[in-house]
């Protein structure tokens, strides 16, 4: 991108205006590598991540090394010259102002002696450096002054003007930015607002082409607060009506009502339980329990906590489903966790219910005889209640009358997968679990097409868990006495969970991990320090954990072998369990007494938080040691001390989302729209979000095809593609 920028043209463009009519054909071609960029509407919308000031006006003589300022001063000299270490060409100007003399230097940008002549005066600006004992400016940013400008308010203004910083790469710097930038801005056409005319005028907004000008070239810090301001409603509003577009769509769209009669399945499995319901679970039962009658498809999602009793409300709106003659498919992200939902769904229905609901297990490790038997009793409707992993979406795998579907974990499913399933019946209802507790405006923003359902009261009979970090870089000495609290544990009779980041760390190779293997928060390259096969080793010598049952668990196990190890210690039958994140969710041991994790530096808060809640399940009170080698102060470590801080999920999720931002938490699992926020930012932003839904629900009541609002299904089109539309609808 050495050619100069390009020569405005008359005609006003628009934010649909290709670039390459704007900016030329070179620049428009790089700008698409670098960024994907293809229309003016795409440039405009690469806003610049922070502003620099110039610089107070300086005389050369008394310019500081090292300091951003700016200068008035006269081209003396121009001469370019070949580099001769490296191929190009190097232009050198050099100016003065009477007191002193600098160079400014440019690569490869010899079309600038057309502007910078001998004689012309201006004002310049940049980092001050050295070069063979003389003063230099490299790359300067500079505004040339015609002959009847007034020279001392035109430098004042220029000083004073901030410098935009843009996202850029090694091939397209941030001042190549802004350069076609500005030569989009001064060839823009109108802008369409938006925004509705009574929002701006309530909310004091400038208009939307001003809020462009004034996040590209604002001329103070208030001016480019403002812009941002306006431009992070446009993005919140466009966001919050395709989420609210898609939640009308779906209303219009036909289910199968799936009622509970008087006497049927639902109300006597109700009349069996041995404990009440808790008023979360209640509460998010009516709900589902409306939704499911309600003629269109349920689409809600159900987080609460580790040991919240999302399962108990999953399998009543099973039973709802099924008292109509409709099937449930619950699809979990692993083997050992697909067996024991199913052995949990079997023991609540107990004798009387299971034999009429048949519940099902569907997985891809199963013997194939056993596999095709299972598969019968689902294409025939026998097992109304079929539990499974990836293999419930096989081609190959038919329903009767698939009437839900129950995504467990949604965070290890994509929206393709989810909709591989759903597909597989006609308009089914959905509901989706998560022990990942969710910031309200992250649920807003990456399932506000959902309707959230939130558990936090826990059963009653749970006896806590109490977190403790062991940071063994600091106090050697606490590794040897995690072991030994271990053993105090299993000598009173319970179990223990020993959770590390990998399979094998051995020296000769790449670590063997998880295909879901935590990495390292902050890009430690040193890889995990512990994995199973090791932890088995040091504990088998162990003189007190060595004498007692041990066993390893991980992901490329067989199944069969995983589901029995799993077995072997829920029945009691072992007394540690060397695992990695395999037990992460659903694994429930009312036994285990304690979790040990090692490495917990390389792990995130909210998987941190999961791996807690296996203990602590019955009345044994629950332990976590959390070992990490992360020294104070450091970012891991403020995420493992915000974990022993508290057992409030929701507040570590909030705290998960300051110390990680919202890219990392919001992941790109979540297709489209969601996962590309640009200005907005989820807890800073969260009353701004929560008023544009409800701004974006008056609109679309008052005008569902936005007739009226011209500007803002502009902006839907252009913001939210087909793509990304599509990606919606399969949430």
């Amino acid at each position: 991108m050495s050619e100069p920028p390009p020569r405005l043209v008359p005609m006003p463009y628009t934010l649909d205006s290709a670039l390459s009519e704007a900016v030329g054909a070179t620049h428009a071609a790089a700008l698409s590598r670098a960024f994907g960029m293809a229309t003016v509407g795409d440039l405009l919308a690469h806003y610049p991540r922070r502003y620099m000031s110039r610089g107070d006006l300086t005389p050369i003589a008394g310019l500081p090394l090292g300091e951003a300022v700016t200068i008035v001063a006269e081209v003396l000299r121009v001469q370019s010259r070949p580099m001769r270490s490296r191929g190009g060409r190097l232009l050198e100007v050099i100016i003065g102002d009477g007191f002193g003399e600098m160079s400014l230097t440019f690569f490869n940008q010899d079309w600038r002696q057309g502007e910078l002549r001998r004689g012309r005066r201006g004002v310049f600006s940049g980092k001050v450096g050295e070069y063979r004992g003389g003063l230099q400016f490299s790359h300067p940013s500079y505004e040339l002054f015609e002959d009847d400008d007034d020279t001392a308010d035109r430098a004042i203004e220029f000083a004073s003007r901030l410098i935009p910083v843009y996202p850029a790469t090694a091939t397209v710097t941030s001042m190549q930015v802004e350069k076609l930038v500005a030569a989009c801005l001064d060839a823009l056409g109108e802008v369409p607002e938006p925004l509705p005319a009574d929002l701006r005028d309530r909310e004091k907004l400038m208009g939307a082409r001003d809020a462009l000008e004034g996040v590209h070239r604002p001329a103070n810090e208030a001016h480019a607060y403002a812009a941002r301001k306006v431009l992070r409603w446009h993005e919140a509003l466009v966001l919050q009506t395709a989420l609210a577009q898609q939640r009308q769509f779906v209303r219009h769209m036909a289910a199968a009502r799936r009622e509970a009669g008087p006497g049927g399945l639902l109300e006597r499995f109700d009349a069996a339980l041995p404990f009440p319901l808790t008023p979360d679970q209640e509460t998010t039962g009516a709900h589902i329990a409306a939704d499911l009658v309600a003629g269109w498809p349920m689409n809600r999602l159900v987080q609460g906590e580790v040991g919240s009793g999302k399962t108990l409300v999953a399998l009543r709106a099973m039973l709802q489903v099924a008292e109509s003659g409709g099937q449930a498919a619950l699809i979990a992200p692993t083997e050992v966790l697909a067996a024991q939902h199913l052995r949990s769904i079997a023991r609540m229905l107990g004798p009387r219910l299971a034999p009429e609901l048949m519940p099902t297990l569907l997985t891809g490790q199963m013997p194939a005889a056993a596999r095709r038997r299972a598969a019968l009793h689902v294409a025939s409707g026998q097992a109304r209640i079929v539990v499974g992993t990836h293999a419930l979406l096989s081609e190959n795998t038919t329903f009767a009358d698939l009437g839900l579907v129950v995504v467990d974990e949604q965070h290890r499913f994509g929206v393709e997968q989810r909709e591989t399933l759903r597909a597989k019946g006609t308009s089914p209802h959905a509901l989706v679990l998560t022990a990942t507790p969710i910031p309200r405006t992250v649920a807003m923003t990456v399932f506000g097409d959902l309707d959230v359902s939130t558990i936090r009261t826990m059963p009653a009979g749970r006896a806590g868990i109490e977190t403790y970090v062991a940071p063994v870089a600091e106090r050697p000495r606490w590794f040897e006495r995690v072991w030994e609290r271990a053993a105090e544990e299993v000598g009173k009779g319970h179990q223990v969970f020993v959770v590390c980041p990998a399979i094998d760390v051995s020296a000769k190779g790449r670590a063997a991990v998880e295909d879901d293997a935590p990495e390292a928060e902050d890009g430690d390259s040193r890889g995990p320090r512990w994995g199973v096969a090791q932890v088995a080793e040091l504990l088998g010598g162990h003189p007190s954990l060595g004498r007692m049952r041990l066993a390893t668990l991980h992901g490329r196990m067989p199944g069969e072998e995983k589901d029995r190890v799993m077995q072997e210690f829920a029945a009691g039958r072992l007394d540690v369990l060397i695992a990695t994140t395999v037990i992460e969710v659903g694994v429930d041991v009312p036994n285990a007494s304690t979790m040990v994790i090692l490495d917990a530096d390389r792990f995130g808060v909210s998987q941190l938080h999961q791996l807690r809640g296996r203990v602590g399940r019955g009345g044994v009170p629950g332990l976590c040691l959390l070992v990490t080698e992360a020294t104070e102060g450091s970012d891991a470590r403020a995420r493992v001390d915000a974990v022993a801080a508290t057992l409030d999920g929701f507040a570590l999720a909030e705290a998960d989302l300051e110390l990680r931002g919202e890219g990392d938490v919001l992941g790109d699992a979540q297709s489209g729209v969601r996962s590309s926020l640009r200005l907005l930012r989820v807890i800073k932003d969260a009353t701004l979000i929560a008023q544009a839904r409800t701004e974006a629900d008056r609109v679309l009541d008052e005008d569902p095809l936005l007739d009226g609002h011209p500007g803002l299904a502009e902006a839907l089109a252009r913001r939210v593609t087909q793509v990304e539309r599509a990606a919606l609808a399969k949430s």
